[in-house]
């Protein structure tokens, strides 16, 4: 092997260590930031609110939750404000669980459309289906 050889496998290595201990510890975030949830916050907004995915950044400090919420768009954009609310909690909570970090992630809450848009397509299905006459309106 090559001088430049070794060097571009240990950057790859290097690059490919990195990105999975990213994607483990945006995982464990999620798990934790789930857990909370349930057993931690009482705030009645939330209520259904579901973590779908969690993206971090490369240097762990910062952390975008995706959240899907059952309801009306009143509903959804209330569970985001409770999150928002609650956000000191929910990183003073991570950072006295997640003991292989030094820091906890400054996390920003963002809705995840994608269930509701699939539940909304099945539905139009369904009507379609039925042969309803305003499927879609």
């Amino acid at each position: 092997m090559t001088a430049s050889a070794k060097v571009n496998w240990a950057v790859h290595t290097m690059s490919t260590m990195g990105s999975h201990r990213v994607e483990r510890v945006a995982a464990q975030l999620r798990e934790e930031i789930s857990q909370i949830i349930i057993r931690d916050l009482k705030d009645p907004r939330i209520g259904m609110a579901t973590i779908t995915d969690v993206k971090l950044s490369p240097d762990l400090r910062n952390a975008t939750v995706r959240v899907s919420v059952v309801g009306e768009d009143e509903a959804r954009q209330a569970a985001i404000d409770g999150l928002d609310h609650a956000k000191g909690f929910i990183r003073r909570e991570l950072g006295s669980r997640l003991s292989n970090l030094r820091f906890a992630p400054d996390l920003r809450f963002e809705l995840d459309l994608g269930v509701a848009y699939s539940v909304r397509v099945s539905q139009l299905l369904r009507e379609v289906e039925r042969g309803e006459p305003n499927a879609g309106n």
